[in-house]
């Protein structure tokens, strides 16, 4: 088997091991295909190297029912990472709290949305006034507003077209920020980002796994997360687009 390696010198503790015990998780699923890891330490992951082809309709349909797998494996909590690992985990070189929360909006808000609000603004990415707007819809999701009876989710948490790889064999989905959360969001991402083939993807899911009456006009809420990530580092584009979807997420209620 060929391999990819990846390395940092500077990676922070754990960055790396995380990154395996979330691919891993998603693995133990039996759900879409997830690139696999040779070995891991503290300055690198070595994993499989993928071959690449085209994107096609067939195969966008069997990741799409395949990610609804993955989803439907579940997690101990929302918030929770993968098993054995504690603290925080990492979306890109970011860091992102991981505690089990007892409730989808209480864990969203405090630790998706809000952690990333202060250094958007500091990076003058984000205004004060939009910041007031994004932490308004916080408070709304925070109480519960969109609290539903999904169990938690085994997401891949940064479900960008960046990190689905298009093989021989189908999709691959590579550099996770796994935890426990909503299956929207997961969808939510890639919607915002595109991807080959997404509406195929989509109905297969929806197919597979038949999604809530509305998750298409509560996409914003779920965006809010990738948008404030961006937000804090690309940008005050995204900072506009955060408070855009702020705002459409207030409109919800």
């Amino acid at each position: 088997m060929e391999h990819h390696v990846k390395t940092r010198s500077d990676a922070p503790a754990g960055f790396f091991a995380i990154e395996a015990a979330g691919l891993r998780w998603l693995a133990e699923a039996d759900g879409a295909r997830v690139v696999r890891v040779a070995d891991v330490a503290h300055d690198r992951i070595v994993l499989e190297r993928i071959a690449e082809a085209r994107p096609t309709a067939d195969a966008a349909a069997a990741f799409g029912a395949a990610l609804a797998a993955t989803h439907a494996a579940g997690a101990d909590a929302f918030g929770s990472p993968p098993p054995g690992h504690h603290g925080d985990i990492f979306i890109g070189r970011r860091t992102q709290p991981a505690r089990p929360a007892a409730t989808w909006g209480a864990f969203y808000a405090a630790q998706r949305v809000e952690p990333f609000v202060p250094v958007a603004v500091a990076a003058g990415n984000l205004s004060a006034s939009g910041a007031e707007v994004v932490r308004r819809a916080c408070g709304i999701v925070a109480a519960g507003a969109f609290d539903d009876d999904e169990p938690p989710a085994r997401l891949h948490g940064d479900l960008w077209a960046g990190n689905v790889l298009w093989s021989p064999e189908g999709v691959v989905l590579i550099d996770p920020a796994a935890h426990g959360g909503h299956r929207e969001t997961d969808l939510a991402m890639l919607t915002l980002f595109g991807c080959p083939f997404l509406e195929q993807i989509l109905a297969a899911y929806d197919r597979a796994r038949p999604l809530r009456i509305g998750w298409r006009e509560r996409t914003p809420l779920h965006q809010l997360h990738p948008l404030a990530v961006h937000a804090a580092g690309h940008g005050p584009s995204y900072g506009r687009a955060l408070v855009d979807a702020a705002e459409r997420t207030l409109a919800l209620v």
